[in-house]
This record gives structure tokens, C-alpha cells and sequence, in this order.
């Protein structure tokens, strides 16, 4: 029988969320659970791929990453899987998603410099089985997370 969430496990996911570096300890304390059972709950989020990895959220801006391409991409049919699986091994993309629409796929890549961007998009546009792609430039990033409120998860 698959594992299921309690509120305790959505509690945990929602102090991680907000900051991956706090203490099993600091985590037990606000929740008035024991600290093996934060580290046993933390253990069962990972076994179930709900917890993927722990990592830091960086301004990619602070580091010169200050254009971002939201990019439009349409394949021949029966290649989309191969050219989102070669396109996702860029080190400048970000996300990949397999959408429905105008377009097969949407790209989210971030550069330090047009020249890069220029590159990028001619190396995707020139890809055998690319039909077409469409490029946007952000101008302004209102908001940018990957975490999402999921306190409607827990009991009433």
C-alpha cells in the first residue's frame, strides 16, 4: 500500500520549504513532534520522491545572469521526446515543459549576454526535427519561485 501525507509531513515540507538549512531540532521544536520523527518523515519524503534534493535558491542575476529567454519550440512529430531530452542537458536551461498550445515545448534558459542567447537559440532553431521556435525576452521578473503553498494539503 503506498505511503500516504499527514499533516505532520506537510508541516516538515512547509518549514523545509521556507528554509532547507533549519535543524531537525529547530523543526521538532515548532511542530512539538520528536526530533527522530522529523528525521524519520524527512526520510519517507525522500523515499517517495516528493523530496527531490536540498538545495540553495540563487539569484542567478547577482551572478550576471540578467537575460532570460522564455522560448517557444515546435518539433516534428515523434522526435518532441529526443530533441526535450537533448535541449534539457544545456546548462543555460533552467526548465523544460512539454506543453499543449501553439508550441510542443516552452524552454526557460538564462544567459549573461546576448551573444550566448543568440547561440542558444540558433543551436535549438537548427536542431534536426525543430520545426520552428519563438523567443521572448523577460524584461522584468515579477516573480520567480518553485515553491508553492501547500498548507491546502493538510486536514481541516
Amino acid at each position: 500500500m503506498a505511503e500516504k501525507l499527514d499533516d505532520t509531513d506537510i508541516k516538515i515540507l512547509i518549514e523545509l520549504q521556507e528554509d532547507a538549512r533549519k535543524s531537525l531540532r529547530e523543526i521538532a521544536e515548532k511542530l512539538g513532534v520528536a526530533e527522530g520523527t522529523v528525521y524519520n518523515r524527512i526520510n519517507k519524503l525522500k523515499r517517495m520522491g516528493i523530496i527531490k534534493k536540498f538545495i540553495p535558491v540563487i539569484d542567478h542575476s547577482k551572478l550576471g545572469f540578467n537575460i532570460i529567454a522564455v522560448i517557444g519550440v515546435t518539433a516534428e512529430g515523434g522526435y518532441l521526446v529526443a530533441i526535450e531530452e537533448e535541449i534539457a542537458k544545456e546548462p543555460h536551461v533552467t526548465a523544460v515543459y512539454d506543453v499543449t498550445g501553439e508550441f510542443d515545448m516552452i524552454l526557460v534558459a538564462k544567459f549573461m549576454d546576448r551573444e550566448s542567447l543568440n547561440r542558444f537559440v540558433k543551436k535549438v532553431a537548427g536542431m534536426e526535427h525543430v520545426v520552428k521556435t519563438y523567443t521572448m525576452v523577460v524584461l522584468n521578473v515579477v516573480k520567480e519561485t518553485h515553491g508553492v503553498d501547500i498548507s491546502e494539503l493538510m486536514s481541516e
